[in-house]
């Protein structure tokens, strides 16, 4: 029997929920996370049909109010003694507490830290109720902590591999269950934090990014030694976003790391943000749009410096000097959706260790940036070359 298949000649990736660009993201984000259990298609679509394009107020009100009502329902869940039910709804108000979070510019606004602990709440009482394996950690880091989950896998046995994912600058730690149930379904255990200028760290302690990551992921590394089910001589990392850019400097400085997925690759982040935003500080603020002003305040934020600091800040984000250090066998990704895929190309053709190049076309459907909305297919391919490595 022979059968046509058609040619997709439109995808959709092109296919817009916002013209704000971050807003546009984040629900294709939240979306790709309907099949982990950590959104509904219909809660988020109630959601966006109440959103208005690049209004900051209306994002954090729609997801706040999203997130409550389902916490308001998980409570009476669990006090009817329905552990099941109480466990999914709890996990996807944990989601919407963060999101609403996501677009938020008033770092002086209390809501930040009182979301900042209900998502954190949610999500902790979800896999308690649900017998999901994973625990709430936190990792010693100078003179306070790091806060992260640990999943060890019920398909290990005995000691075994561990993957580390470090989040971006917009999504958190706790988005990145997409990888990390990837990775304990394979007989792999996964850890994830928050580190400086990340989620909970950044909101809760104050703690901006700082460009010498080797520092914050020495500790992080220090402490999975000591997991007593963990291989130390099989220890991977995995970075999203910015994530993609920090790990490839800790692989350069620190040997225990098997195995580096930068996700996407990048050599100077800093440059090409840099770039970017020179031409909004050029710009009077009486002439910056709203989205624009957004992103200055987002990066001195999270930065911890303020607009005339911020160039010179960012310039220090550049492995330039240390690329050629990386032993570790790494993989760097990319996607035809990417914002700039050849930044990922330049960063793969620099490295001089073992490497593998995975590019993400449009019929794989994972073509967007850090393979939002796509993340089953994306899961299942870049766990083929894992397993594989690691």
């Amino acid at each position: 029997m022979t059968e046509e298949f058609m040619k997709f000649n439109n995808h959709w990736s092109s296919q817009k929920f916002s013209k704000n660009i971050l807003q546009d993201a984040l629900v294709k984000h939240v979306l790709g996370l309907v099949n982990y259990r950590m959104a509904d298609v219909g809660e988020v679509l109630e959601v966006n049909a109440n959103l208005k394009n690049g209004d900051e107020q209306t994002w954090i009100s729609a997801w706040a109010t999203m997130a409550n009502r389902l916490q308001e329902r998980a409570v009476q869940y669990e006090q009817a003694n329905k552990p099941v039910s109480a466990g999914s709804t709890y996990l996807r108000a944990s989601t919407y507490w963060r999101v609403a979070l996501m677009y938020f510019g008033d770092v002086a606004d209390p809501r930040i830290r009182q979301y900042c602990r209900l998502s954190q709440g949610c999500y902790d009482k979800s896999m308690k109720l649900s017998g999901y394996p994973g625990k709430a950690i936190e990792i010693p880091y100078e003179n306070t902590t790091l806060p992260g989950h640990y999943f060890q896998s019920p398909h290990a046995n005995g000691k075994s591999p561990l993957l580390i994912v470090v989040p971006g600058r917009d999504t958190w730690a706790d988005d990145t269950r997409w990888v990390t149930d990837a990775a304990i379904k394979r007989g792999i255990n996964a850890l994830t934090f928050d580190g400086p200028g990340q989620g909970m760290t950044l909101r809760l302690q104050g703690l901006p990014f700082r460009s010498d990551f080797e520092n914050v992921m020495k500790p992080v590394l220090d402490f999975a030694e000591g997991l007593s089910d963990v291989d130390p001589s099989r220890i991977g990392v995995m970075g999203m976003s910015f994530g993609g850019f920090q790990v490839p400097r800790a692989a350069a400085f620190d040997k225990r790391i098997k195995v580096c997925i930068a996700d996407p690759g990048n050599i100077a982040w800093g440059k090409m943000i840099g770039q970017r935003l020179n031409k909004i500080l050029a710009l009077p603020k009486r002439l910056r749009p709203a989205m624009l002003e957004y992103m200055l305040k987002d990066y001195t934020w999270k930065h911890g410096c303020s607009e005339k600091e911020l160039l010179p800040e960012l310039a220090k984000y550049d492995n330039s000097d240390i690329i050629n250090q990386i032993q570790s066998k790494v993989l760097v990704l990319n996607g035809a959706a990417e914002i700039n895929p050849e930044a990922a190309k330049e960063f793969y053709n620099q490295l001089t260790c073992p490497k593998d190049y995975l590019f993400f076309d449009e019929n794989s459907t994972a073509q967007q940036h850090t393979q939002m909305g796509g993340y089953a297919p994306a899961s299942e391919m870049i766990f083929n070359w894992i397993e594989d490595n690691l």
